[in-house]
């Protein structure tokens, strides 16, 4: 197999999460690989050696922010597929998610080997079928489900570490961006990361307010905190409320030099969301904020941490799979984000190393 194309159509995370079995894939064949996936997943690709080119598409199959595509669309993408003659496909989903659609393109586009995990029977639409048995049998970490599903197609990785290159070129540029915002580039610094696009994984905001106030009082650091443009002001109320030695950093960043930055720092606090995997593949500690919604998707092979909190019941989601798993996390009584749980995890991974995953 000299062309594979792997299809994982979700956000930056879950593109970094499959960056094992797709590094096993390209190492099993000597392959090119291709990446399938959405504008926001196609972001990090440019850092990730073993993608050689990336194909975008937000495709209304997935939740998306784009809801413009068409029959027209779904034909055309069909169409550059079948152009370029791919040996195979490698559909990268999550336990709650049907990969027909998906499945269905790559069969129209004439990719001969179609593999991926499926609840139904797929028949014909996939080639190599692994019966779909999460969440209900058990549950494991996305990371381990993809390097299971390259396996299915001959791949076995020898390195399951997250791929994700960092440019150490920009780190002199970005200490004197940091000095001239009065960060004291000396003295240690916390990440901060409060900002998410899933409502539900959001965590409280007087919450983030009373940490910020105590990291900086209590641990003696100074605290980055950052997000994207559209978060200045979320990132702004906390500044305010935690004073001296916060600065606000949302929309300041690039995500290469974002990346840098976390490789830099000594912790991460952040919310489940893909800041957390760019700090589990630069192998900075962090301390994750965990709203309960899909527990496989805890940082992987990396010094952290993970607390919990619950979802309001108006943003649960409707589907039956993640409230089936929703409540039974809730049932299992995990460690629950509360401030001084945060304040005791923070302050031991600034000192400690510790792993921790928590899907089983």
């Amino acid at each position: 197999m000299k062309e594979i194309l792997c299809i994982r159509l979700d956000n930056m995370g879950d593109v970094l999460m499959s960056t094992p079995a797709i590094r096993a894939l390209k190492n099993a064949y000597s392959s090119r690989i291709t990446l399938l996936t959405s504008t926001a997943g196609a972001q990090i690709a440019e850092s990730i050696p073993e993608i050689d080119e990336v194909i975008i598409s937000d495709v209304p199959w997935m939740k998306h922010e784009d809801l413009s595509f068409t029959s027209q669309d779904f034909m055309g993408l069909v169409d550059t597929l079948k152009y370029r003659g791919f040996d195979a496909a490698i559909i990268f989903t999550v336990y709650s998610q049907n990969p027909l659609a998906t499945a269905l393109v790559a069969y129209l586009a004439e990719i001969p080997i179609r593999v991926a995990y499926c609840r139904e029977n797929p028949y014909g639409l996939l080639t190599h079928w692994i019966p779909e048995e999460e969440p209900f049998a058990y549950i494991r970490h996305q990371v381990q489900r993809d390097l299971d599903l390259a396996g299915l197609a001959g791949a076995v990785a020898e390195d399951q570490t997250l791929s994700l290159e960092v440019d150490e070129s920009r780190w002199p540029a970005l200490l004197q961006q940091l000095t001239q915002r009065g960060v004291n580039v000396e003295l240690p610094w916390i990440i901060l990361h409060p900002g998410v696009s899933d409502a539900k994984r959001q965590y409280p905001l007087p919450a983030w307010m009373g940490v910020a106030q105590r990291l900086i009082k209590e641990m003696n650091v100074q605290l980055l905190i950052t997000g994207v443009e559209e978060e200045f002001e979320l990132a702004e109320m906390i500044k305010e409320q935690a004073g001296e030695g916060c600065f606000n950093l949302a929309g300041a960043f690039g995500l290469e030099d974002f990346i840098t930055l976390i490789r830099h720092s000594r912790l991460v606090i952040s919310v489940n969301t893909g800041t957390v995997h760019i700090a589990a593949a630069t192998n900075t500690p962090v301390l994750v904020l965990y709203a309960l919604t899909n527990p496989q998707h805890t940082p992987w092979k990396v010094n952290a941490m993970v607390l919990y909190f619950d979802v309001p019941e108006d943003l649960m989601s409707r589907n039956g799979i993640i409230r089936y798993v929703h409540d039974r996390c809730v049932e299992e009584q995990p460690p629950l984000a509360t401030e001084e749980n945060i304040m005791q995890a923070a302050a031991y991974l600034m000192v400690h190393n510790v792993m921790a995953f928590t899907a089983s």
